[in-house]
């Protein structure tokens, strides 16, 4: 294949599918796809591909470059493949089997040297007086960099979302700092008391505190939310003050930010731009469908419906939740079935009632979407051009996964197989070029970018491929995905490591006691 044969021979970091072309983002490269998609090569078992990328990890690669990079980004597309490749090559073998990582082999270790060398460089963006992590660091001179936009302050979700990597290496390695560090920032987040656990999308590293008062689950928001419930159920379920937060969380986006459309009542997660005080946005970011797969996954554990509803902790919310779950798949749904291409908008406005209806308000969306396009259910969606673009995002179909393996519900996979000829009929590349994003995905023939970002060889395929997958595969009661889909394990902590923090007493309204 093209797109490999480009990776392979001079580990570019990004890839060009229509001109077949290649750029690094730092002088010898960063193995930007090639580690972002190792555990998507293992599970398809392509051992040829997995050969020439593990070749090339080892003697071409090197985290001692003068290179800024994202905390974030870096950490959950490296660090967490690396970690990822990791687990999966010592605990499924048969899984696209090397010689070269068994047991005893010179590079039985090499992808956990990897993740500790990048993990031991990027611990310098906790070097603020916060704790709060900088927005990048430099690889090669391991100095923190605050951002250079919005005042020096890191994104909320970006600081927040990088627990599972950091805490499942201080699991491998015994190095107790990586699990200190990541959750002090928790810490730091919840002594800011955020009104019914929703918080601002900014937070300054040089003081702890929260910039800006715009709330949302789309960007610079989105995983925050993702990774409370994940901590909880990474560290087999000991943490519960991450259960407490989620349920926290979750109420307060009931309370705030979730209405309904007009005229259909689909149900929607909207913004508070300007607060918890302040109007209702009917704006939903693609990133935002993480939720009904998020919130099926918290109300279960990670066990099938059938199954969690015997045990004697289900509960009335628990059902209230997978209910919500299924209502937010079906809008998410609704996003790509709006489009002309049927491939999702990054962006997509609803109309709604003004006042926004509460949680609580009765509403009936349509079972099924009427493909006329003068059906009566597009009048509650709305796409701005600038909006129209499709950059190949996994949010949708990770969380179609989800309900498929936790439902049974054979809808998400019909679902799932249409938005994936989609993708097949609208964003392929003749030649064997792979894949690219689009700039409007509202016209046929697209407008295409020439462009294909890692997350679509990371996540967006891979959470194809498990969809159609035995659900055996990777089960959800055994394994967390980072938000990047790189599955880790779910394991104890053990005498070594504990949460550390305990939450500041709240009043009746949830805010914080002051002593």
């Amino acid at each position: 294949m093209v797109i490999l044969g480009v990776f392979r021979r001079a580990g570019y970091d990004e890839f060009h599918p229509i001109s077949k072309t290649g750029k690094q983002m730092a002088p010898k490269g960063l193995g930007w796809i090639i580690i972002d998609s190792l555990d998507t090569l293992m599970l398809m078992n392509m051992t040829k591909q997995l050969t020439h990328a593990r070749e090339w990890l080892a003697k071409s690669h090197t985290w001692d470059q003068d290179q800024d990079v994202n905390v974030f980004e870096t950490t959950i597309r490296m660090l967490g493949g690396l970690l990822s490749a990791h687990y999966l090559s010592t605990t499924y073998p048969e899984m696209a089997p090397l010689a070269d990582d068994d047991p005893g082999a010179p590079g039985e270790d090499l992808y956990l040297e990897k993740a500790k060398d990048l993990a031991d460089r990027l611990m310098a963006g906790f070097s603020s007086k916060s704790g709060i992590p900088y927005a990048s660091v430099n690889l090669g001179k391991m100095e923190g960099i605050p951002s250079h936009a919005d005042m020096g302050a890191s994104s909320t979700a970006e600081t927040t979302t990088l627990q599972l990597e950091f805490k499942y290496l201080a699991k491998l390695t015994g190095e107790k700092e990586f699990w200190d560090k990541v959750e002090k920032v928790m810490q730091v987040v919840d002594d800011n008391g955020a009104k019914d656990g929703l918080v601002p999308i900014y937070i300054f590293p040089t003081t702890g505190k929260f910039h800006t008062q715009n709330i949302r689950l789309g960007s610079r928001g989105d995983s925050y939310y993702e990774y409370l419930i994940k901590q909880y159920l990474q560290t087999n379920k000991q943490e519960k003050v991450y259960l407490d937060m989620w349920q926290e969380a979750l109420q307060g986006v009931r309370k705030h930010l979730v209405t309904y459309t007009r005229p259909s009542r689909f149900t929607i997660i909207g913004e508070r731009p300007s607060g918890l005080t302040g109007d209702l946005s009917p704006k939903m970011d693609h990133l935002v469908c993480f939720m009904p797969g998020t919130i099926a996954l918290a109300a279960t554990g990670g066990l099938p419906l059938k199954e969690a509803r015997k045990l004697p902790t289900w509960t009335q919310q628990n059902e209230a939740d997978i209910q919500l779950a299924r209502e937010l798949m079906l809008t998410c749904w609704g996003m790509y079935k709006y489009m002309a291409t049927g491939l999702a908008a990054e962006i997509t406005y609803f109309n709604i009632d003004n006042p926004p209806l509460p949680e609580s308000a009765p509403h009936n969306p349509p079972e099924d979407l009427d493909p006329s396009p003068d059906a009566e259910w597009r009048k509650d969606f709305s796409v701005k051009q600038y909006d129209s673009h499709n950059l190949q995002r996994p949010e949708t179909v990770e969380s179609l996964f989800y309900m498929w393996r936790i439902t049974g519900d054979v809808k998400y996979r019909e679902w799932g197989w249409e938005i994936f000829k989609s993708f097949i009929n609208y964003t392929a590349v003749e030649d064997s070029g792979g894949f690219t994003s689009l700039s409007n995905a509202n016209v046929i023939p697209p407008t295409m970018r020439d462009n294909m970002e890692s997350f679509w060889l990371a996540e967006t395929l891979k959470y194809f491929y498990l969809l159609f997958s035995p659900n055996d595969l990777l089960p959800l009661d055994k394994i967390v995905f980072n938000t990047e889909a790189h599955p880790l394990p779910r394991f104890d902590m053990g005498p070594l490591f504990s949460t550390g923090w305990t939450r500041k007493p709240r009043d009746a309204d949830g805010k914080i006691i002051r002593s």
